[in-house]
């Protein structure tokens, strides 16, 4: 049976996806436990050049204009042909809208299980286990993985994605595309976002707001403390579903990653869709009233209390300093 682990790489108009490095980080350290090797899998057309930094031993690389922009049925039959040719142990994928696609159908086309929402993979006594998160976190499910290969889709905040990076460039496998059949969608455009007021994606300190603001009126303290401290007001999908902030100040997996050096949290539960796009921050803060919130796994410093005793004193003792 094989011990080998394939990551499949996610891309967008020429940039890895954080992700991948998460995965790549995960895969390593399981590597290390069972004395397979870590495969990227990189699909795409004229785009060998992003494997440069990629932790692998090798890389699958499968170039074809059908693969020059993702689509479900070119990605799924692409991927299948590897998994078919390979037996690899595990496929990792993001659990992303990529991932999540390509991952589910390709277990009921090949009979494959398929473990979601992966946080973390460890090795214990010669068997992998999983722990997944449920519930936008709040519920933390462990358990083995099937053999002989299980498919995984992955979250964010189990590993660092720096651990996934590699300043030695991978030996690339060139492996000839399937003959495809029956592709029914095709990318003709890719339409850029409006420019909005701010970039909160080059912002170094983004002063975040969750479900927990309450109300737009509420929003007010999260602007005096920015201001206090030089950031900019950031949110996650609750608040910009309301109207409360624009879609330019959206952090999450239909808005923005971010990597600012201090991202503070106000009020958000920390769901995989927002965490996952915030993990290249350098220090995350979280202020939150449930001890139980899935940003608290992430955040590098935390506080159990209400947003609103706290942030007004914390503004408060900044303007007088």
């Amino acid at each position: 049976m094989s011990t080998d682990v394939f990551v499949v790489i996610e891309h967008l108009r020429g940039k890895v996806n954080d992700i991948s490095y998460v995965m790549l980080a995960a895969a390593r350290e399981i590597s290390d436990a069972t004395g397979g090797e870590v495969l990227a899998v990189l699909l795409g057309s004229d785009v060998e050049n992003l494997g440069s930094d990629l932790a692998a031993n090798r890389i699958i690389y499968m170039d074809s204009p059908e693969l020059s922009d993702f689509t479900s049925e070119g990605y799924q039959q692409a991927i299948a042909a590897i998994i078919q040719e390979r037996n690899p142990r595990l496929v990792l994928f993001g659990h992303t809208s990529i991932g999540m696609d390509v991952a589910s159908l390709l277990s009921v086309n090949l009979e494959i299980p398929l473990v979601s929402s992966c946080l973390t993979i460890s090795s214990a006594d010669g068997t992998l286990k999983y722990t997944s998160q449920l519930y936008g976190g709040k519920i933390m499910a462990e358990g083995s993985l099937s053999e002989p290969s299980t498919l995984i889709t992955m979250v964010p905040g189990g590993y660092n994605p720096e651990d996934g990076q590699s300043s030695t460039a991978a030996e690339i496998i060139a492996v000839d595309p399937p003959q495809f059949e029956g592709l029914r969608i095709s990318v003709k455009e890719y339409i850029e976002p409006e420019a909005g007021d701010v970039d909160i994606s080059t912002e170094s300190l983004l002063i975040s707001v969750g479900r927990g603001i309450q109300s737009e009126d509420n929003i007010e303290i999260a602007e005096e403390l920015a201001e206090a401290m030089g950031g900019v007001v950031s949110a996650s999908r609750p608040v910009v579903d309301q109207g409360w902030l624009p879609t330019s100040r959206l952090v999450g997996k239909s808005g923005y990653q971010v990597k600012p050096k201090v991202y503070l949290a106000l009020g958000i539960s920390g769901a995989p869709e927002h965490t996952e796009s915030i993990t290249g921050s350098e220090t995350i803060i979280a202020i939150n009233t449930d001890p139980a919130a899935p940003i608290f796994n992430i955040a590098k410093y935390g506080v159990v209390e209400d947003i609103f005793d706290l942030v007004p004193v914390l503004t408060e003792k900044i303007e007088e300093m």
